[in-house]
């Protein structure tokens, strides 16, 4: 499942971290890539505990906290701190597939990366190139959103960025470790909790709905890793 999330984060949000990435020292996107990943890896990113990164960091997972839709789309279980990067002068990162267990630098804490995320701080018309296509079943989706918005989807995908040719890419980019761990199951969660909430909105004090209501938390609660 792949889902588009808008204004993740309000306008200030936005100005105080484009303000902040801009001045940041960035280092090599390799020093975070498996094996695999760093031969198709030409990016520039934060370190993992750069005073920037944690700051912005904390802005993020208050902004997703504040998401109905992140809730709904994602289940969270557990969510790496979310990290930064920059991409320019024909930076790209090829095909690849996310590494599937991260450990936290600051804690050692690992998670098992069900769910990838793009967060764009740059807007779409400030670069050339740096589309993320993700591919699946149905074919190859590119990505561009405008800056503030996000999108989530599954961390075993092939995926890649094509290279930025003009000006610069910026994004911050993080995993989820979801409650629940198969990407079928939670789009089936996903599209019944739509359904409740389309119901309770056309059809207020529907019965229907409280039973609907029942075999979703039902599934949860059968499908749940805690």
């Amino acid at each position: 499942m792949l889902i588009t999330i808008t204004d993740v984060l309000t306008k200030d949000e936005l100005e105080q971290g484009r303000a902040a990435l801009e001045a940041a020292s960035w280092i090599d996107g390799k020093v975070t890539a498996g094996y695999q990943a760093q031969t198709v890896k030409e990016n520039l990113q934060l370190s993992e505990g750069h005073p920037v990164a944690v700051k912005l960091g904390e802005m993020v997972l208050a902004a997703l906290a504040r998401s109905p839709l992140f809730m709904s789309a994602a289940l969270p279980l557990k969510v790496f701190p979310p990290m930064f990067n920059r991409y320019t002068g024909g930076g790209h990162f090829g095909t690849h597939v996310d590494t599937a267990i991260r450990a936290m630098a600051s804690t050692g804490q690992r998670i098992r990366t069900d769910i990838s995320a793009t967060l764009f701080f740059s807007t779409p018309d400030e670069y050339d190139g740096g589309e993320l296509l993700v591919e699946d079943t149905y074919g190859v989706h590119s990505v561009k959103l405008h800056a503030g918005h996000m999108v989530l989807y599954p961390a075993t995908s092939l995926h890649r960025v094509t290279p930025v040719t003009r000006g610069a890419r910026l994004a911050s980019f993080f995993w989820i470790q979801s409650m629940i761990r198969s990407d079928g199951d939670r789009t089936l969660l996903y599209d019944l909790d739509t359904a409740i909430q389309k119901l309770a909105k056309e059809v207020p004090g529907n019965s229907a709905g409280v039973q609907l209501t029942g075999v979703y938390h039902n599934l949860l609660r059968r499908w749940a890793e805690m």
